[in-house]
C-alpha cells in the first residue's frame, strides 16, 4: 500500500480495520469520538486509513484511489458541516486528486442537512455521493455499502486500467 502517514516511519501506514488485500478498496475516514463512522467503517472489513482526530496533527498523504467516508457536524444553516479534518485532508492536492467517491455519515435530526458534508465534499470535488448513512449504520448499509462498494471498485479500476 502506498499511504503513509506524516512522522510514521517510511513505508507504515495508519490501519485501522479490515484485512490489507492489495488490490481491494481502500476506505479513508474521518471519526470523532462518538466513534460512529469507525463502528461502521469497521464492519466494512476492507482497507482502511483513518483521519488524525486532532485538527493539530498532520492528516496522512494518500497516493492511490479510495473512498471517502465522512460525517457532517451539524449546525444551524449548515456552515462548518465538513469536519475541519477532513478540509484539511482535501486541501493537499495528492489527496483530492485520488478521490473516487464519498460516503456520508450524518443524524436525520439534522434534516435538509443529512450527511451535507457528502453532498459538499462531492460538489467540490466532482465526484458522487455514493451512499448516505445514519450514525453508526444497520446491517443493511453494512450490506449495501459492502456491495456498493465492490463493484464501484471494479468499475473504476477497469476505466483506469
Amino acid at each position: 500500500m502506498s499511504t503513509t502517514t506524516p512522522g510514521a516511519p517510511a513505508g507504515t501506514a495508519r490501519q485501522d480495520p479490515g484485512p490489507p488485500e492489495q488490490d481491494g478498496p481502500l476506505v479513508v475516514y474521518f471519526s470523532s469520538v462518538s466513534e460512529n463512522t469507525h463502528r461502521f467503517v469497521t464492519k466494512l472489513g476492507c482497507r482502511a486509513v483513518r483521519l488524525p482526530l486532532h485538527t493539530g496533527d498532520e492528516p496522512p498523504v494518500v497516493d492511490e484511489p479510495y473512498v471517502l467516508v465522512a460525517p457532517t457536524y451539524g449546525r444551524p444553516n449548515g456552515s462548518g458541516a465538513v469536519p475541519p479534518q477532513v478540509v484539511r485532508f482535501l486541501n493537499r492536492e495528492v489527496n483530492r486528486r485520488h478521490l473516487l467517491g464519498v460516503i456520508g455519515a450524518g443524524n436525520t435530526n439534522f434534516g435538509d442537512h443529512f450527511c451535507l458534508a457528502a453532498d459538499k465534499i462531492a460538489a467540490k470535488c466532482d465526484v458522487p455521493v455514493l451512499y448516505r448513512f445514519e450514525l453508526m449504520g444497520t446491517e443493511e448499509d453494512v450490506r449495501n455499502v459492502t456491495r456498493g462498494m465492490e463493484q464501484f471498485w471494479r468499475q473504476c479500476m477497469q476505466l483506469r486500467a
